[in-house]
C-alpha cells in the first residue's frame, strides 16, 4: 500500500513506516503531522488517482528530526571583470515518519458497504435465475460453416514439387 503526497511544492511517493524528508515544517519532535493534499493511493489491488487530490484518503505521521541538510556552494564568477561571490546554503528540512495511510471517515463506510452487500444478495440470486432461464429458451448458436483457407504457393515450391 503506498500513496503520493504533496508537501513543499514537491510531490513524494510514501509508505507505512517510511521516514520522509520534506520542506521545514513547523512542530516540535513527537507532533503529529497530516498530508490532507493525497494526489494517489494504492492498496495493492486498485489504484485511486486524484483530480487534483483525493479528498477521501489522508497519511498520517509525526516528526522525528528537525534540522538543516548539508552545505551547498553558490559561487558566482565572471570572467575578466573581477566579480566574484562565493555563498552557502543549508535548506531545512522536516523528517517524518509515516504512521498509516487510511481512508478518512473508514469505519463509517464500511457499515455502509455491509448493508448494501445484504440488500444486494437477493436480487443477485434473482437475476441469475432469470439468466438460467433465457439460456435454456435460447441455446448459444453454433459456428457457422469453418472457411476453408487457401495455401499459397511460391513458384519455388512448385519446382520443388516437380523434381519429387
Amino acid at each position: 500500500m503506498y500513496a503520493v503526497v504533496n508537501s513543499g511544492g514537491k510531490q513524494y511517493k510514501v509508505q507505512q513506516g517510511q521516514v520522509l524528508r520534506v520542506e521545514k515544517i513547523s512542530g516540535d519532535v513527537g507532533n503529529p503531522v497530516t498530508f490532507e493534499r493525497v494526489l494517489m493511493f494504492s492498496d495493492g489491488e486498485n489504484v485511486s488517482i486524484g483530480q487534483p487530490a483525493l479528498e477521501d484518503v489522508a497519511v498520517e505521521g509525526h516528526i522525528v528530526e528537525q534540522g538543516k541538510a548539508k552545505k551547498i556552494i553558490v559561487f558566482k564568477y565572471k570572467k575578466r571583470k573581477r566579480y566574484r561571490r562565493k555563498k552557502g546554503h543549508r535548506q531545512e528540512f522536516t523528517a517524518v515518519l509515516i504512521d498509516s495511510i487510511k481512508p478518512k471517515g473508514q469505519k463509517a463506510t464500511e457499515a455502509k458497504d455491509e448493508t448494501q452487500i445484504e440488500a444486494q444478495e437477493p436480487d443477485t440470486q434473482e437475476s441469475l435465475a432469470k439468466s438460467e432461464e433465457t439460456l435454456e429458451a435460447d441455446p448459444p448458436k453454433e459456428a457457422s460453416k469453418k472457411t476453408k483457407t487457401k495455401a499459397i504457393t511460391t513458384p519455388k515450391a512448385e519446382s520443388e514439387k516437380e523434381t519429387k
